[in-house]
């Protein structure tokens, strides 16, 4: 179990520190529907995730090797996810903002007010599974518990826990908002602005350390 949960750990943590989704579920608090639209986006994550990594994981895991390590095609397909992880990463840090200040938020934002909850449940499925960055971490984590070799009901704890943690950047901030009190909107909007300031540092070492991982990983399995 513990390989498992090593393996997709990064992964996870990826897919947390994320910007959009946290901009988007503060945001949402923040209007006259915050409180049902919040928890419609946030039920939307975490669903989308889970049955992403779980695909993956089943698909992953039902056609293992005949020496009974993991299928030579997830090898395959953690070599392409690390170089592709080192491509984003590059990408990422070249599309940083020049100074200190915000990336131009995208345009949806403009119209978060007028969400309905189906509205917001749509946009979270879209933001967790039809982002490339988070798309290409979500497959990458759960590539990672299929072939980790793990009994499955290690497999099944290390997917409930990847989608836990890839999901605190929505349970997080609905937490706050739910439990917080008045200092939630002080406390929510700190988030937003550091999370927004600081991603294209985040993002770019964690990609370029996913990557590399990655790559060295498969290139090992495939040798032996």
């Amino acid at each position: 179990m513990g390989d498992a949960i090593g393996q997709m750990l990064a992964s996870a943590v990826g897919i947390a520190i994320s910007p959009l989704p946290l901009i988007a579920v503060v945001l949402m608090l923040a209007t006259a529907r915050g409180r049902t639209n919040g928890i419609a986006f946030t039920l939307s994550w975490v669903a989308s995730l889970a049955l992403l990594v779980t695909v993956v994981i089943l698909v992953g895991s039902g056609a293992d090797a005949s020496d009974g390590g993991p299928a030579t095609w997830t090898l395959w397909l953690k070599l392409a996810l690390g170089l592709l992880f080192l491509l984003l990463g590059v990408k990422q840090w070249r599309d940083r903002p020049d100074d200190d200040s915000e990336p131009a938020p995208p345009g949806w934002m403009n119209a978060i007010d007028r969400f309905t909850p189906l509205k917001a449940a749509g946009l979270a499925a879209a933001l967790a599974v039809a982002n490339p960055k988070n798309l290409v971490l979500a497959v990458g984590g759960a590539v990672s518990i299929a072939s980790s070799g793990a009994s499955a009901g290690s497999m099944t704890v290390a997917a409930v826990l990847m989608v836990l943690i890839a999901s605190l950047c929505t349970l997080a901030p609905l937490g706050v908002y739910l439990l917080g009190g008045d200092r939630s909107a002080h406390v929510l909007a700190g988030w937003k602005t550091w999370m927004t300031r600081h991603n294209a540092a985040i993002m770019t070492t964690l990609l370029i350390v996913l990557g590399a991982k990655y790559v060295g990983d498969a290139i090992s399995g495939l040798a032996h």
